[in-house]
């Protein structure tokens, strides 16, 4: 039964192709989405995923999470992720959070690793695609912003997609954000963005499209192909925060190698200081910051990101991180 959409504004304004920084557990912090406000300003940033604790007698979200919630960050709209199980956990962590601050909520029906101690949860909730006819609709009568769906096009199937977008239109879901890769897949091959392309065609919510989107000329690629309503950045932005910059013409879009390193020493120069007043000593401020690292696959830049991932103190860090400049 179709459900009474909640009017709300999308979290980007009306005729503008999104550029959305992704949410990504371990990575995308409070602290690293205000780097990236400051600098290069997505349209809209994601909170790591959120973890629904379905055993919570009451507070079904943790208390530092309930913290970190918001309306914006920066003035750029925040959008508050959630991954869990149990629709009656679900709906309560989505009334705590919007009692919290949230005003754009959206459900992780992707993650190939949601880690719970029983139960489907983010991209595993594919695997019986039953229960959403009941999580959706409850979902969306109980938020009163906008609430979205970030997913895989299937468990095992990349097809399953095209079975699940008339529920996400009946219930009202808002807007739908898809990585197609199967669940199964987690991040080996490639993101066909056909079927991406096909979703975008055959419903009427806005799509983002995720995945692969590692260059202004990936980024402009799977826009022409897809039709899609704006575009999510991952690792690709993660790894090369210009990224955004360059999709939007403000920034050279295939950069020299001197360049990228110049680039790469100012942004990584910028988050070791954040990091360190972030985070609590060396050992956890380095590996956070090894954690952006991994991302970059710039084969030119190579030597460079060994030795900085081999570095065991902050000092060895900074000192090959000015090899950079």
């Amino acid at each position: 039964m179709p459900v009474t959409p909640h009017p709300a504004p999308l979290p980007w304004p009306e005729g503008v192709t999104p550029l959305m920084l992704a949410p990504m557990q371990g990575l995308t912090n409070r602290s690293l989405r205000a780097l990236f406000i400051e600098k290069v300003r997505p349209d809209v940033v994601f909170t790591e995923f959120m973890r629904v604790n379905p055993q919570a007698a009451k507070h079904h979200l943790a208390a530092v999470d309930l913290m970190e919630i918001a309306p914006a960050e920066g003035g750029v709209p925040l959008v508050v992720q959630l991954i869990g199980h149990g629709r009656e956990a679900l709906v309560s962590a989505a009334r705590s959070a919007e009692a919290a601050g949230a005003v754009h909520l959206n459900l992780n029906l992707g993650c190939p690793y949601g880690r719970m101690t029983s139960g489907l949860t983010g991209g595993g909730t594919l695997k019986r695609p039953e229960i959403l006819e009941d999580i959706i609709p409850a979902l969306r009568q109980a938020i009163s912003g906008t609430f979205s769906v970030k997913l895989r096009a299937g468990y095992d199937n990349p097809a399953q997609i095209y079975g699940l977008l008339p529920l996400f239109e009946a219930a009202g879901v808002d807007f739908i954000i898809l990585h197609p890769r199967t669940v199964l897949q987690a991040y080996a091959g490639a993101a066909d963005h056909s079927i991406t392309a096909e979703v975008a065609t055959r419903t009427r919510l806005p799509v983002i499209a995720n995945g692969d989107i590692r260059t202004a000329a990936d980024g402009e690629r799977v826009l022409k192909m897809t039709g899609a309503a704006g575009l999510m950045l991952g690792r690709g932005a993660i790894a090369d925060p210009l990224l955004f910059q360059r999709l939007r013409g403000m920034a050279n879009p295939a950069p020299e190698v001197g360049e990228r390193r110049a680039e790469l020493h100012s942004y990584l120069t910028s988050l070791l200081a954040s990091y360190q007043k972030l985070f609590c000593g060396e050992t956890q401020v380095l590996n956070k910051i090894k954690g952006v690292i991994t991302t970059m696959d710039d084969p030119a830049l190579a030597a460079s990101r060994k030795k900085l991932l081999k570095s065991r103190t902050i000092s060895a860090f900074t000192t090959y991180l000015s090899e950079l400049e």
